[in-house]
């Protein structure tokens, strides 16, 4: 008790008061007469970190706020951004995909020039998906003047033949396909032969032809224009293997169709000079007019 009272004890609260007065009103007549500036940057230097502190809150939330902002403005730019980039690639593939169709269809019309012979671009709908039969459907039927036995190509070489026609699709035999045989001469020579399709997409076999034929790995294949069916010297293949088979007394030759059988999208049908040609929906204008008894 008697230390609390030593604590306690002191001057009044109105002394103390009259004291503060005093010393505020000395502290205002020093600092009117610029006598008090030292104390004033000493002061203003000791409050600063309290100030700072105050304010710090304030700085706080308007940081977090900016920050806030700014990255909800970033991920709704990042997300722009991806949509813009995922559009601009389906563009480039879509006018990727469209300057491979327009290199191909120009290809086509170079070759269709070239053999003097009017032709039909096709495209295959369905492949048929049964063992060693080597068939495709493609968009072109009767309504366009499509036939059985017409030739079909590609601007690499040789396809096959429509063996079914409907008004809207025709059935195409590849020349691979085992039931198929097409008349074909070695273009270095002349030699003829016969071209059968084996079955396999990638191979042709020459039979009957002796072991002593001059017939060489290499050596280009091309249409002889026999049988009328396909038009004379558009390539076929490329002779892959020559061997001699002493006890059968005949060679075996394979060869390589130059066609891509397997990727081929669009195809050539063919019209010769002296077969009927393709009527083609712009060309309705000028077809004979049919004519009606009364």
């Amino acid at each position: 008790m008697a230390l609390k009272f030593i604590f306690t004890r002191g001057p009044s609260l109105e002394t103390r008061l009259m004291l503060c007065l005093i010393l505020s009103g000395l502290l205002m007549v020093a600092d009117h007469r610029g006598q008090a500036f030292g104390l004033r940057t000493f002061l203003t230097v000791a409050a600063y970190p309290v100030q700072w502190l105050a304010a710090a809150p304030v700085r706080l939330g308007d940081w977090a706020g900016e920050w806030l902002t700014i990255h909800r403005e970033l991920v709704a730019e990042n997300r722009r951004l991806h949509r813009q980039v995922a559009e601009l690639k389906r563009r480039t593939l879509k006018y990727e995909a469209l300057r491979k169709e327009n290199d191909r269809l120009r290809a086509f019309l170079d070759k269709s020039f070239k053999l003097g012979e009017q032709m039909l671009v096709a495209e295959l709908v369905a492949v048929d998906l049964v063992p060693y039969e080597h068939r495709v459907l493609i968009n072109k039927g009767s309504h366009l003047g499509v036939h059985v036995g017409q030739p079909v190509l590609s601007v690499d070489g040789v396809v096959g033949q429509v063996v079914r026609v409907t008004p809207i699709s025709a059935e195409v035999l590849l020349i691979t396909d085992p039931s198929h045989a097409i008349p074909v001469q070695v273009n270095r020579n002349g030699l003829r032969a016969i071209a059968l399709g084996t079955g396999d997409i990638n191979r042709l076999a020459l039979p009957n032809l002796p072991n002593n034929v001059d017939v060489r790995p290499g050596d280009l294949l091309v249409t002889s224009g026999l049988g009328g069916v396909f038009p004379q010297g558009y390539p076929v293949g490329v002779v892959t293997e020559v061997a001699s088979q002493p006890d059968k007394h005949f060679a075996q030759i394979q060869a390589r169709p130059l066609a891509a059988l397997d990727r081929i999208r669009e195809v050539l049908i063919t019209w010769t000079h002296d077969g009927s040609q393709p009527f083609l929906p712009g060309d309705a204008d000028s077809r004979p007019a049919a004519s009606h008894d009364s």
